[in-house]
């Protein structure tokens, strides 16, 4: 090996450990969905350090300990910060001692480096927003937050006065914790009254998984263990393994090796997860993208043909023709589910109507669906037998159902229909090992503080209904005057990225009026004529610089601070509340997200936003998350008892939380393992206290009867787009996705973290080797992905009758303009990517796939389809990594 190949990251090979005198706080990693239990270990710089023997150190352990030993802790589990001014040794590990989530102290990667996500100025970390800035002269240059919040004010009011609230937008991260997003969506909801609002992966306020709502299934329903107590588990759309490792490590592996149970994955990829599945009895549907519905629906119809669904379970709680009719087609239903299921399309007169139309459908035919999806007829046959034939003594195969984003961001409505339909025939829903649930990406943080103002948008669909505002088409069409962005990239984290790049550039950089003076007014006046003349005016409030939308577009740029800077409150996939808490000092001037917008609020005159701290804002949102999935309500009960904080009352559960939705008896809380649970006992017919309710989906499900409504899935309603999408002239298939390494765009690991830097220091394309042949292509050269024909739907067209919603019809109509899309990556050439399909990362920020992804959202959902897309692949030359073994591998990562 040359000296060229010697890895540039050379960890540290001594750290100190904590003191028994060390300072233990609890809070949990704050990347994906499971938020692993961590304990924080605090102790001065100067002090004495801990010792090896257990009785010397505060982790209680014997060291030297192997790297998968509990209370093991590596050098990336290590760093220094400031605490009131004070420098300390901080140790941050999975809790050795945790009894729930990831048990006894497991972690992914991307957990297991999070000491090294806290700000530290003698580390990668040192870039964080310190100060708030104002551009000037295309220069952004520091101001205190009073300068800042002055001239945000200030445009928002002459936005808002004249040219309405809709003008005044806000991208904001829905994941965050409960004190961020109630604080923001109180500011934008309840006292703005915008409609102009979305989420960071939405181009709307919109469910990701429409069909289970209106079906009745809640999207969370399920707790972790559940994937222990199934005899088979049916995961589409994701790979645990890869993008919720603790998931996979402690419960689904648990059930694998314990249980015996038998996996099946629906991906277009062959995965570690994938691999180690089909060595234990388990099976890959490896389809082609955008083909969900109809292997679903040729399972099912196998299924039906082979009387093998749970008669008993469909007999009880699946809604017949009467139950279903009586919550329907009353009045205008201006709620997404309402006008959905009053179209004609989807709504059925019970099981029975349901399994005619199932059966008469040509792309339910296994053969038909196989072909269609590209694989092995035998497959569909095989995975209705895992899931449904009964055992050799007559018992029912206990059938998990788990989705992700492979799944429900492609064809949105139907695939999310079609796969929850099977669940209700397989009798899934509401019983261990027997859970209908998404798997989840981010953790769950939201609280809305004020209602979405629908009849405000101005998108209108067929009857009298409308949609949500889509507000990429809202800012494209030059109606956004204000965009205040929080915590989100925006523009390369939604479809058809490159043209909603355009727009921001020609509505920002392009516009005449920029600023060119540190004077306070004429900085708000400036800004004012660009918003006059047609132009928008941004904010970003973030903890990095993120490029372009602060680096390039943001007039203000605001500091926030984040996990660890703050006492917050969040819940995880099976609903479980734990407190993270703060331990360290935000740097330089930065404010928590809710803090920050209370200042703004105040600017703007607007009452309600007197908070001390972070507990004066979880306790007004106790009462907005009643009747959710994460009830919470009962903390803040318990703690006004007990004469304590609402937040130092859940700190006392430290990592094992509290599993809501929360119910109280007396001064006994009772936690909820899993949703829709009818078997459940320990609620007495009395009730639970006042301030706590029994919500319908705690023991039935989510609908007017309390029973799941089958909705039909009609193929035809997507396959004049999946045509038009399908590849030809040379194009494959572009499948985007996460990896193990990385979380999201990489802000914390891709960009600051030496070890993963030197794992993937470009973004890399998987392709089969097959293709690449085809195209020259070698492990290790740099390609270039182009796709010519990128559809954008450009207005907001008025939908009149229902096939004006259609691809078709929308391009019939002039509603798509056709753009395009570009990016590069190293390939690695593997046989574990299915043949006319590549895999790339979903959000590498300086080569982002997603501007090769369609911006034409669902019709029925506004849920984009960032899953399915199409381009041509070509040879660019060699990369530096090819030859030289420093930084990258070509192995293959499905390996067991």
């Amino acid at each position: 090996m040359s000296d060229q190949s010697t890895p540039f990251f050379q960890p540290e090979d001594k750290i100190p450990l904590p003191p028994k005198s060390a300072e233990v706080l609890t809070t949990c990693c704050d990347y994906c969905v499971m938020a692993c239990g961590y304990k924080v270990y605090r102790w001065p710089v100067g002090s004495a350090d801990g010792g090896p023997r257990k009785h010397e150190n505060a982790v209680n352990r014997n060291y030297p300990l192997r790297p998968n030993q509990s209370g093991w802790i590596g050098p990336n589990q290590y760093t220094q910060a400031t605490y009131d001014g004070r420098l300390y040794n901080l140790a941050i590990i999975p809790d050795p001692d945790a009894k729930v989530v990831n048990v006894k102290g497991g972690h992914s990667i991307r957990g297991g480096c999070i000491a090294q996500k806290v700000y530290n100025p003698r580390k990668p970390t040192q870039d964080r927003l310190k100060y708030p800035m104002i551009r000037i002269n295309d220069i952004l240059m520091p101001v205190t937050w009073d300068f800042a919040l002055d001239i945000m004010a200030a445009v928002s009011k002459h936005v808002i006065a004249k040219h309405g609230e809709a003008a005044w937008a806000m991208k904001y991260f829905s994941y965050q914790y409960f004190e961020n997003t109630y604080a923001l969506t109180k500011l934008a909801f309840k006292d703005i009254n915008t409609p102009a609002v979305a989420h960071h992966d939405h181009p709307a306020i919109v469910n990701s998984v429409p069909g289970w709502v209106d079906m009745g299934y809640d999207i969370f329903s399920a707790s972790h263990e559940d994937f222990a107590l199934a005899d088979c588990v049916l995961i589409s759309g994701t790979d645990p393994y890869e993008s919720k490792t603790v998931l996979w490590n402690n419960w689904i592996l648990k059930g694998i090796n314990g249980n015996k149970t038998k996996v099946i994955m629906i991906n277009p990829r062959r995965t570690m997860g994938v691999a180690y599945a089909e060595t234990h009895g388990g099976l890959h549907l490896d389809i082609n993208p955008g083909s969900d519905t109809v292997v679903q629906m040729a399972i099912q119809r196998v299924i039906l043909e082979n009387g093998w669904e749970d008669k008993e379970f469909i007999d009880k709680w699946v809604a017949n023709f009467w139950e279903t009719d009586s919550g329907f087609g009353q009045g205008t239903r201006n709620t997404p589910w309402q006008w959905r299921t009053t179209w004609g399309k989807f709504q059925v007169k019970g099981f029975e109507d349901w399994k005619a139309w199932m059966l008469s459908q040509e792309e339910s035919k296994p053969e038909v669906a196989a072909e269609i999806a590209g694989i092995d007829v035998a497959k569909i046959y095989k995975a209705a037998e895992m899931m449904a034939k009964p055992k050799a003594n007559g018992e029912r195969v206990k059938t998990s159902i788990a989705i992700e984003k492979g799944n429900y961001w492609s064809n949105n409505y139907l695939n999310t229909v079609s796969i929850g339909t099977m669940g209700a025939i397989l009798g899934a829903g509401g019983r261990p090992g027997q859970v209908v649930t998404r798997l989840g990406g981010h953790q769950r943080g939201g609280v809305n503080g004020g209602p979405y103002p629908t009849m405000k948008s101005a998108y209108k669909v067929p009857g009298r209904r409308r949609h949500r505002l889509d507000l990429d088409r809202w800012m494209e069409a030059g109606h956004v005057r204000f965009a205040y962005v929080i915590g989100t990239t925006w523009i390369q984290a939604m479809a058809g990225s490159s043209a909603l790049a355009d727009t921001f550039k020609k509505l920002i950089k392009l516009n005449p009026h920029q600023v060119r003076s540190f004077d306070k007014q004429e900085i708000i006046d400036t800004l004012i004529r660009r918003s006059d003349s047609g132009g928008t005016v941004v904010v970003n409030q973030d903890i990095y610089l993120r490029d372009p939308i602060g680096a390039q577009y943001a007039d203000i740029v605001l500091p926030a601070a984040t996990w660890g800077e703050e006492d917050f409150a969040r819940a995880n996939s099976e609903r479980r509340i734990r407190l993270y808490s703060k331990f360290y000092d935000a740097p330089g001037d930065a404010l928590p997200d809710w803090k920050i917008a209370a200042k703004f609020a105040k600017k703007m005159g607007f009452e309600g936003y007197d908070w001390k701290d972070s507990n004066d804002v979880f306790e007004e949102t106790c009462r907005f998350s009643r009747g959710s999935r994460k009830d919470y309500q009962v903390i803040r009960t318990m703690a006004q008892r007990k004469g304590m904080k609402a937040h130092d009352f859940l700190r006392t559960f430290g990592t094992t939380g509290l599993q809501a939705p929360l119910m109280l008896f007396g001064d006994k809380i009772v936690e909820t393992k899993r949703l829709h649970d009818y078997n459940r006992t320990d609620i007495p017919d009395t009730g639970p206290e006042g301030v706590t309710i029994v919500n319908k989906r705690m023991t039935a499900f989510k609908t007017h009867t309390g029973k799941l409504n089958l909705l039909k899935s009609p193929w035809a309603e997507w396959s004049d787009f999946y045509e038009f999408m399908k590849p030809r002239d040379g194009e494959l298939w572009i499948a985007t996705g996460r990896i193990n390494e990385i979380w999201e765009s990489g802000f914390d690991d891709f960009e600051r973290r030496p070890y993963t830097q030197q794992r993937w220091p470009m973004n890399f394309l998987e392709i089969h080797p097959d293709d690449a042949k085809a195209r020259g292509v070698e492990s290790g050269d740099i390609v270039a992905v182009e796709a010519d024909r990128v559809p954008i739907q450009k207005d907001f067209n008025l939908g009149v009758k229902s096939d004006d919603m259609r691809f078709s019809g929308l391009m019939k109509r002039g509603h798509i303009k056709i753009s395009t899309g570009q990016f590069s990556a190293v390939a690695i050439v593997t046989p574990s990517t299915k043949k006319g399909v590549v895999f790339t990362d979903f959000l590498k920020m300086d080569s982002p796939a997603n501007s090769v992804t369609p911006r034409v959202p669902d019709p029925f959902t506004l849920n984009y389809r960032f899953k399915i897309a199409n381009g041509k692949v070509k040879r660019v030359g060699e990369s530096v990594f090819k030859h030289k073994f420093s930084q990258m591998t070509f192995k293959r990562r499905d390996i067991v």
